[in-house]
């Protein structure tokens, strides 16, 4: 494009003269008396060449981890397994019902985040030719078949596992041996030093690779990700190849863009041996690299939903090849007010597919959406309480102080506690907060680092990484860490400043024990003044410390005590009528 300057008026001549007297010749040429200056734009650079993905078959081949490459992909042979191969056609859901906006809480959705996606329209599928696609894959092993129904119940019960959905229901396993993973999945178990499924796995595989809609709802450190990729992988490779211009066939939609990594990095591990390319989708780092994933033909796809309906939009990919569907901290996503991009997405995938929801815990809108996004009525797996609770594993210690005294307390707390190489999580309200709180850290000898949203994706990375490698013992972050991120050996969560909501607490201090271990997690609320917002907040720690059989503090007591009437409208919130009838 050219763009061109024209100088006509009578007095230009005169003013350029001078210009050019001042700063040199080269500007004499532009005192004539229709001077003209172009200036020519660099050309874009050439669209990138779409890669068309190859397969590389091996007759005869029964382990289809074994014709493991780079852009191929071999065919998933179980003998004697079951199959179900989905036929094209099948009726749609009312396209209203899959896009219509219900109930979101629109919490850190950005305007360009809330628009995203409004231009797609539902897809009619009756007029879409579909590829037909495989989704049960499940051999019951001999010991599994042998377990009686009363076996399974006291099995069940035992670990705290309810089933609920329409027969047949798989039954649990026990080992990874009965799984009838192929040896290489074994090995990395083995690898990773995983000795026996967790309670999630030992239902969610048979569920999930029988190809049934499923909701598994487990606390944070379950092992859910695992649960959904592995079925995940073996889906893909019963499906016919990507050709030139498809999407991918699994798409796992993830709230942050922490938790998309994580994903991926689980992807990656167990599907390499598989050959299989994924690629993770999310804001906050140049579009090009992710085009070109896409372009080239990804069988698995981790996205956050603002991202990836840009690239619907703009007709970079589509979803018209997935098949296996994933929704992972699908209550989380809500939370977040991402739920009418989630329905403009889902709006944009057949409605033959396998979904398979993820989640903490279990509110009326994950159940909406379960009812809305599965084909059939799908089975309901939930490990421990249904309803939010604090990880049993993490031992909670409240203290009740004023503003003034906090920071003295967490300085001498942090003296005692990091000399003994504890990992440490520190949580702020607040992105100033972080930084300043990180400094004085900084300043007084401790190795410290922070993490928030207006940190550039690469500093964030190289920041999670020396906190995962142990070259820094304490993060300090808002709460865009408080999801997703599965840090190993995390000793010590702190709410240096108070959560605004319970979810936002029982959250945070899911990031220390977790899969099994034994955490810590010292949460400061001041007493300065009593909003009823704090008074609240006292009132929910002290039913998460008590549901987990922990008692609390007698100064919580005693904040939880005061009536939130007493203190609406901006009072000072004194303890009228001080503290009554003791514990509640």
């Amino acid at each position: 494009m050219i763009s061109t300057l024209r100088l006509s008026t009578p007095w230009a001549p005169a003013v350029l003269g001078r210009i050019a007297s001042t700063f040199g010749a080269q500007l004499r040429s532009c005192t004539s008396a229709a001077a003209t200056v172009t200036m020519k734009r660099p050309p874009p650079p050439p669209p990138p060449t779409p890669k068309v993905p190859s397969r590389n078959e091996t007759a005869g081949q029964d382990d289809w981890f074994s014709n493991a490459r780079s852009d191929s992909r071999s065919t998933s042979r179980f003998d004697g397994a079951e199959r179900d191969v989905v036929e094209v056609g099948v009726a749609p859901r009312d396209a209203m019902t899959v896009c219509s906006p219900a109930y979101s809480r629109g919490n850190g959705v950005s305007d360009t985040e809330a628009f995203a996606g409004s231009g797609l329209q539902p897809i009619n599928w009756q007029g879409e030719a579909l590829t037909p696609f495989t989704k049960n894959f499940y051999k019951e092993h001999p010991d599994v078949a042998a377990f009686t129904d009363e076996d399974c119940a006291a099995f069940l019960a035992e670990a705290d596992i309810t089933v609920q959905g329409t027969p047949p229901i798989p039954k649990p396993i026990r080992t990874f041996e009965q799984g009838q993973f192929p040896e290489v999945l074994m090995k990395e178990f083995e690898k990773a030093g995983y000795t026996e499924p967790t309670n999630i796995q030992k239902i969610g595989w048979p569920v999930a690779l029988s190809g049934r809609d499923m909701v598994g709802v487990a606390q944070t450190g379950s092992g859910k990700t695992v649960a959904f990729m592995l079925p995940a992988i073996i889906h893909v490779n019963a499906q016919a190849p990507l050709k030139h211009g498809d999407g991918p066939v699994v798409l796992v939609l993830v709230p942050t863009r922490e938790l998309a990594m994580q994903v991926q990095a689980e992807a990656t591990r167990f599907g390499k041996m598989a050959g299989l390319m994924n690629t993770a989708i999310f804001g906050g780092v140049p579009r090009y690299n992710q085009a070109n994933d896409l372009r080239r033909g990804v069988e698995i796809c981790i996205a956050t939903p603002g991202r990836l309906l840009d690239f619907l939009e703009t007709g970079v990919t589509n979803l018209k090849r997935v098949t296996y569907l994933v929704l992972d901290e699908a209550d989380r996503m809500l939370d977040m007010g991402f739920e009418p991009q989630i329905r403009r997405i889902v709006s944009q995938i057949r409605p033959d597919r396998q979904t398979t929801m993820w989640s903490a815990t279990w509110p009326k809108e994950v159940q909406s959406m379960a009812r809305d996004f599965c084909r059939e009525e799908p089975i309901r797996l939930t490990v421990g309480n249904t309803q939010l609770q604090a990880n049993p594993d993490v031992k909670q210690r409240v203290e009740v102080v004023s503003e003034m005294d906090k920071r003295q307390m967490f300085f001498d707390w942090l003296k005692e506690t990091y000399p003994k190489g504890s990992r440490i999580i520190v949580f702020t309200e607040t992105k100033k907060g972080a930084d300043a709180l990180t400094r004085e850290m900084r300043y007084n000898n401790f190795n410290a680092a922070s993490i928030h949203g207006d940190k550039e994706q690469r500093e964030r990375d190289r920041i999670l990484n020396d906190f995962k490698t142990g070259r820094c013992n304490v993060l300090v972050a808002t709460d865009v860490a408080q999801r997703g991120l599965d840090i190993k050996n995390v000793e010590w969560v702190v709410n240096y400043d108070m959560p605004k909501t319970v979810e936002d607490y029982v959250h945070r201090i899911g990031r220390t024990g977790r899969a099994g271990a034994v955490g810590n997690s010292l949460t400061f609320i001041t007493n300065d003044t009593h909003t009823p917002d704090r008074v609240r907040m006292a009132k929910d720690i002290v039913k998460c410390m008590e549901d987990v059989k922990q008692t609390p503090p007698q100064s919580l007591y005693d904040m939880a005590a005061i009536s939130i009437a007493s203190v609406r409208g901006g009072g000072n919130g004194s303890f009228r009528g001080g503290f009554r009838g003791g514990r509640r």
